[in-house]
């Protein structure tokens, strides 16, 4: 997935799981995935280089193209 910086609209790079910096601005940024039917944070869930979601709200999978994907400053 790629994600542009909000402050200066380059594209960001990966600095950690769920870290993301911008090289033109010097920002860094945590990705925060949320449910999209209740819009609380969801569990990520890696097995044999998968992943996939679960949200403990609604007590179901999600799929990753249903999941909400936004930036919050680091």
């Amino acid at each position: 997935m790629e994600l542009n910086c909000p402050k200066c609209e380059h594209e960001l790079t990966r600095s950690g799981e769920l870290q993301r910096h911008c090289e033109a601005c010097n920002s860094d940024f945590k990705l925060h995935i949320a449910c999209s039917t209740c819009g609380d944070e969801i569990e990520r869930l890696k097995a044999c280089g998968a992943v996939s979601f679960w949200c403990n709200s609604c007590n179901e999978m999600k799929s990753k193209s249903s999941a909400v994907y936004t930036l919050q400053d680091a």
